[in-house]
């Protein structure tokens, strides 16, 4: 759908018939636990999904019968959406409250972003992914994907919002680096409360060489990578070593995406509107680089986000936004050492979906 309207046919409409065409009601079922996997956006941020149009997939899954869930994971970084009591909060800031939506918020990897399940998938990168608890167990999956450039995958949408959004912190860990995280001595003041959270006993407390006051020290054979001691430092002195290239990261994000939509319906929609430099985890949002283009679903993540790919790259360059003046492939110009279609042929290549699409207009 695009996003005109009228003064007898608005958007929520338009969206609802979107819904329709795409048969998402018939991969529902009554009493349907229903993940609505959204991006909450971070504080500052104002690019994010419009709680309004959450709102009317939200009432259209209630119609089915079903029960739906408003539903992220905890972030690798430490931010406002580090564990669920400030991820909930940042959320409710942001519009996405119960009294927006009438239904509640489940951050799916629990308080501090440990609660997942392994499964299987077997593939180039990983025999076990990851996921996320509360996705695992839904009976459904709904995913809403704001469209944007992003800084490892080049162009985000649906693939990026399945793999990293329904990963564990550790899951999400594997996919961004290769190594085991570092303290940063400056901000360290050896409380020793990582030790206390560290399963494997990686963390040991040692003198420095100066003061001789404590300092953490992870130690790097014994780490399993879990990332447990990032989101619970209160110095925030643990770090990511941001090191993966982004055509294995691509490749791993698809594999997870793999293993959060096993066994299990899902329907994708993707908003091609506010496209912005940078996904909705920073804190702050610059200029849309191309005009409002519309709305897609799809049972198929690999087939919507290749059509949205094609969308957003036709679409003429805004004036007064990162990429003015300048046509063609967005994200190329946005980040140049990046091939954002990494995910899209190795999606298909794993059988994720197809590359191949047919654009319906729904009016």
């Amino acid at each position: 759908m695009d996003f005109r309207a009228t003064l007898s046919r608005n958007i929520p409409q338009k969206l609802s018939s979107l819904f329709g065409k795409a048969n998402f009601p018939d991969i529902l079922k009554e009493n349907d636990l229903v993940a609505c996997k959204v991006h909450f956006g971070e504080r500052g941020t104002t690019a994010f999904m419009r709680p309004i149009f959450v709102q009317t997939i939200i009432k259209l899954i209630r119609e089915t019968g079903a029960s739906p869930f408003l539903t992220d994971t905890n972030t690798l970084y430490v931010g406002d959406r580090t564990n669920a009591q400030s991820h909930i909060t940042t959320a409710i800031l942001n519009g996405f409250g119960f009294a927006n939506m009438g239904i509640p918020i489940i951050i799916a990897d629990g308080l501090r972003g440990q609660d997942g399940i392994d499964v299987e998938i077997n593939r180039k990168h990983f025999n076990k992914v990851k996921i996320a608890s509360s996705i695992y167990y839904a009976d459904a999956m709904i995913v809403l994907s704001h469209c944007t450039g992003h800084i490892l995958t080049g162009f985000a949408g649906a693939i990026k919002n399945l793999g990293m959004g329904c990963a564990t912190r550790e899951g999400k860990l594997m996919m961004h680096s290769t190594v085991s995280p570092w303290v940063s001595e400056e901000k360290c003041n050896g409380c020793g409360i990582c030790i206390r959270w560290c399963p494997a006993e990686a963390i040991v407390l040692e003198s420095r060489a100066t003061t001789k006051t404590k300092v953490a020290k992870i130690v790097t054979d014994k780490c399993i990578g879990c990332a447990a001691c990032i989101g619970v430092c209160p110095q925030k002195a643990i770090k990511v070593s941001w090191n993966e290239d982004s055509k294995n990261g691509q490749e791993k994000i698809v594999e997870y995406a793999l293993g959060a939509a096993k066994d299990k319906p899902v329907g994708y929609i993707n908003f091609l509107i506010d496209v912005t430099p940078l996904c909705d985890c920073p804190s702050s949002s610059d200029a849309p680089i191309v005009p409002n283009i519309g709305v897609l679903a799809s049972n198929d993540p690999i087939a919507i986000d290749q059509a949205s790919y094609d969308l957003i790259n036709e679409a003429p360059s805004m004036k007064n936004s990162a990429v003015e003046g300048r046509q063609g492939n967005k994200f190329k110009i946005l980040y140049p050492d990046i091939d954002p279609e990494v995910q899209l042929r190795y999606g298909e290549e794993i059988g994720l979906g197809t590359r191949n699409y047919e654009l319906i207009q729904v009016k």
